[in-house]
């Protein structure tokens, strides 16, 4: 007997698997309000130098706003003030010539800022003045935060995997609640910074827990309106940023208003039941058939003792396994672990490269941040409805393969369309934006399914940090725009088309029951989930 069969007994997708789903999805809306935070709490707003102490001797005594910006700060190639310089004593000539081309000695701003507070009241630049030779300190902070959540997925994998999803859940929340929170009470950039790291580590384990928990819950044929589906909860987080930044201006307000419905997260969790995969894995029968007994009264199946008893249950689990402590080595001791451990390594890394980069480089749309950023979050909900009709239908390995290859196909277009073609450039940049949102979407389900019971978690902890090393390069291929302009979208589009192809290489899983342990995945044949005989 397989857990699979057991499913059939208790029902593999009714009322208990819902409800786990939408325990799951409150705190899956937080990672996004996270992951893109810094776009609006590391705004960086218009600001001039603080001319205000030059008036000292009453200099300015009788002119007019305008006029004393004129003739104390230079004029930029764009005809505005420069935000960086101002003249060394004030130039009253330029009240009489107004020359454009007038040049004066000039020196960096000497008594701080003066910010536009229109469109953000507070951001970290205003707060620490991060502008100028330091500007470049915003854009540290999503880099720190994101070598948190990838020193998170190591982590995480690996207790997930050795003490259960569910504590290990726990962890998260409680981890990301505290220093979420934390953050907005920060004093200096630098404790900022070191609150961000542990917030990004703490919000790694609540993104590799809560998908592999819902998906070990469920039966074969609704996996991937499980996978995905849930994911919905990313797009929803991801449109709600866009509202809370817009009525909440202040950025610590901001992050304690991202970071508050992990307080409901923690509340919830007492309902949230331990994957009953992991335990009958691990030898912890008893506590398993709890758990079953749960799922088989919530979804009226009546009493499981009278069809299924711990002497069957025990026969589940691999007697072999049950002490045995799994690592990360265990991806790669074997052959066929080893395949698949590089493969999805590629896939991840090719899939994180490739959304960042199109989402790092996408033309504005013309409106304002926050309608932006709500259209590019709204346009992921109609690629993910149809990459599951997609993933029933043709199968995850082509779909996988297919976004990845089409997304590729998307900035090939824009390499060569005209600039005068924005309208056309935008939509195909849209399609590609989309079509990179359904790979991510499919990675997540098909790597569930690839990895088995027993190093399940730790296959998804490595595969985050590959993801993060993507995330983390995509800047910097950006950055080669200065060496040649065409250069980072024609890296963007081979490591796309490389990674779809490479997706080709990996078994299908589709209505395939989940590997419970290594020798399920050394067993399976060449491009084909089924054991062989």
């Amino acid at each position: 007997m397989k857990f699979e069969n057991i499913l059939e007994e208790i029902d593999g997708f009714g009322p208990f698997q819902i409800f786990i789903l939408v325990l799951l999805c409150t705190p899956r809306i937080v990672l996004p309000c996270h992951y893109l935070l810094n776009n609006f709490i590391a705004a960086l707003p218009p600001h001039r130098c603080d001319i205000s102490p030059l008036d000292d001797g009453g200099l300015f005594r009788n002119l007019t706003q305008q006029q004393r910006l004129t003739v104390s700060l230079p004029l930029g190639e764009d005809g505005g003030f420069r935000s960086c310089e101002m003249f060394t004593e004030p130039q009253f000539q330029l009240l009489v010539n107004g020359s454009k081309h007038f040049e004066a000695t000039t020196v960096p701003c000497q008594s701080g800022w003066v910010y536009d507070n229109s469109t953000f009241t507070s951001t970290l630049a205003t707060e620490w003045d991060l502008v100028c030779d330091r500007k470049s300190l915003t854009q540290t902070t999503s880099s720190i935060f994101f070598f948190g959540v990838m020193i998170g997925s190591i982590a995480f994998g690996f207790l997930s995997d050795r003490y259960g999803r569910r504590n290990t859940l726990l962890a998260s929340y409680i981890m990301a609640a505290v220093f979420g929170f934390s953050s907005a009470f920060a004093n200096s950039y630098v404790l900022f910074a070191v609150l961000r790291f542990f917030t990004g580590f703490g919000l790694t384990g609540i993104g590799v827990n809560s998908i592999v928990l819902s998906i070990e819950w469920v039966d074969t044929d609704h996996r991937s309106f499980i996978g995905v589906i849930g994911s919905l909860s990313w797009c929803l987080g991801n449109m709600l940023l866009a509202a809370f930044a817009y009525l909440v201006n202040d950025w610590r307000n901001l992050t304690m208003t991202a970071t508050a419905p992990l307080g409901l997260a923690i509340l919830t969790w007492w309902w949230i039941p331990e994957s009953a995969r992991w335990l009958l894995a691990h030898g912890k029968v008893e506590k398993a058939k709890f758990y079953l007994d749960k799922c088989a009264e919530f979804n009226k199946r009546g009493d499981l003792s009278s069809k299924i008893n711990l002497e069957t249950l025990s026969s589940i689990e691999n007697e072999g396994n049950k002490d045995k402590n799994y690592t990360y080595l265990d991806l790669i001791k074997t052959p066929k672990m080893r395949k698949l451990t590089l493969l999805t390594g590629i896939v991840w890394y090719g899939i994180a490269s490739t959304y960042y980069g199109i989402s790092l480089n996408i033309t504005g749309l013309g409106l304002n941040i926050y309608l932006t950023h709500f259209i590019y979050a709204a346009i992921e909900v109609p690629a993910k409805l149809m990459i599951y009709c997609c993933l029933n239908i043709v199968g995850r390995r082509k779909c996988q393969a297919g976004t990845l290859l089409l997304t590729g196909l998307c900035i090939a277009i824009n390499i060569f369309l005209p600039q005068d073609l924005w309208h056309l450039r935008v939509i195909v940049g849209i399609l590609g934006k989309g079509l990179s949102e359904a790979a991510f979407t499919t990675v997540y389900l098909y790597t569930t399914e690839l990895y088995p019971t027993v190093v399940r978690q730790n296959g998804l902890g490595y595969c985050s940090v590959m993801s993060r090393l993507g995330v983390s390069l995509a800047p910097l291929i950006l950055m080669l725009e200065d060496v040649w302009t065409p250069l980072p979208q024609i890296i963007i589009c081979s490591v796309a088309s490389v990674s779809g192809l490479v997706a080709l290489l990996l078994p299908e899983t589709l209505k395939e029951r989940l590997p419970e342990t290594i020798q399920d995945v050394e067993q399976k044949t060449v491009g084909n989930s089924s054991p062989s005989p």
